[in-house]
């Protein structure tokens, strides 16, 4: 008699949380990041994702049915439409500003210049109202006119009678609907994989708040400069962030009822700034995230996109066992060689390995994997990064070969 979708929706969440907690599983587990894989996959197209949420599901669903992962992230992105109506500038999108085959391209800029550090500081709700969201939303524009929400005091409907303000109201009531009706089409696909034996890798993220600062506000030029030009606000505003991003990651996990808190890291590693400046702007604030998450029940997944060599021993300043480690480009004999009894170690499969390779060279490259970084558990078999485009017979290769050789004696 075969397994029941509960039980193997139990088993699976048990072999990742025993990798994690850094016990020997039954077999090495497998976790995917979906991206637009679904869209080749399923023979839909990228901008299905954002305009044909029902479609999108769809081929979501079918892609992690037929390749049976232990754990997984399927993208459920934002509506295309609401984005459209709120003219979003910081980003172009299948099907706005990209191929319809394409992904999407986060637009980098200084939507935070470098003498606004201290409007940030002084009142960051106002300064992310009148001056950040105008700058990324051009439907936003009147926002540069807001007064001080302390008019709230005295009238909460001041604010609805201002002149100037009908374009935003109005832009903002059409991308509510818009966000309603992909809700409604899409539904709680996490809770539908759930029901079909799948547990999801993560269920909150957040952000190191130096990449706040770098992604979002300055851009990577401007940080650069700010680390030499004016560290001390630099720091500063890092430290500001600290527990926004903790609040936003706790937040999220509640209203998930799960634990896992996902950190894509983007500029910490050896190519974006020195030992000296990680140690610096990078670590302390970072380190703060991840303890705090732990410290409230939480684990912290944090991905090293990039190279982090340089950067692997300040991970034994985390507590043991406690903490996912998701490597893209380092190198994983020196991480398991470091960390291996720290904390679990995941990724590594190149998708340039899945696109241009073949069935046995994938399953050659999963064997190293496994024989170094699977020794003695404490290992999650994964591509380096979202799976957008790779060939699925090779896909197939990795996660089959992983449950044939991958099994612990």
């Amino acid at each position: 008699m075969g397994k029941t979708l509960q039980q193997l929706y139990e088993e699976r969440v048990k072999r990742v949380e025993d990798a994690i907690q850094l016990k020997v599983p039954d077999r090495v587990p497998i976790a995917l990041s979906l991206g637009y894989f679904p869209a080749k996959y399923a023979g839909v197209t990228c901008t299905d994702a954002y305009y044909n949420p029902a479609k999108w599901k769809e081929a979501s669903i079918k892609t992690v049915v037929d390749f049976e992962p232990d754990a997984c992230t399927a993208m459920g992105p934002d509506s295309g439409k609401a984005l459209e109506a709120l003219d979003f500038k910081q980003m172009v999108w299948p099907g706005h500003g990209t191929s319809p085959h394409h992904t999407h391209q986060f637009v980098e800029g200084e939507y935070m210049k470098a003498d606004e550090y201290d409007a940030y500081l002084d009142d960051p709700t106002g300064f992310i109202l009148r001056t950040y969201l105008p700058r990324i939303y051009g439907s936003l524009e009147s926002f540069q006119r807001l007064p001080d929400l302390s008019i709230l005091l005295f009238s909460p409907t001041m604010l609805l009678g201002m002149p100037g303000f009908e374009k935003a109201i109005e832009s903002l009531s059409k991308a509510r609907q818009e966000v309603l009706k992909r809700n409604a089409a899409i539904g709680s696909l996490g809770q539908e994989l759930k029901q079909l034996g799948f547990p999801a890798f993560s269920h909150a993220a957040t952000f190191a708040p130096f990449d706040v600062v770098s992604d979002r506000l300055r851009g990577m030029r401007g940080s650069m400069l700010d680390m030499f030009r004016q560290p001390e606000k630099c720091l500063k505003i890092c430290e500001k962030l600290l527990p926004i991003m903790l609040g936003l990651a706790i937040t999220m996990a509640k209203m998930s009822g799960g634990h896992r808190v996902f950190i894509p890291l983007h500029r910490g590693a050896d190519g974006f700034m020195s030992l000296k400046q990680f140690e610096t702007f990078y670590w302390p604030t970072l380190k703060g995230l991840m303890m705090g998450l732990i410290d409230a029940g939480l684990t912290p997944c944090p991905f090293f996109e990039g190279n982090y060599n340089s950067r692997l021993e300040y991970l034994l300043e985390l507590p043991g066992g406690k903490v996912l480690g998701y490597f893209d480009d380092s190198d994983i004999l020196k991480v398991k060689e470091i960390l291996g009894n720290h904390l679990c170690i995941m990724g590594n499969v190149p998708p340039s390995l899945l696109q241009t390779g073949n069935p046995q060279d994938v399953k050659d490259y999963c064997k190293k994997l496994i024989d170094v970084a699977g020794k003695g558990g404490g290992f999650i078999m994964a591509p380096r990064s979202a799976i957008d485009e790779v060939k699925p017979e090779n896909l197939k290769a990795m996660i089959d070969f992983t449950k044939e050789y991958g099994v612990y004696k």
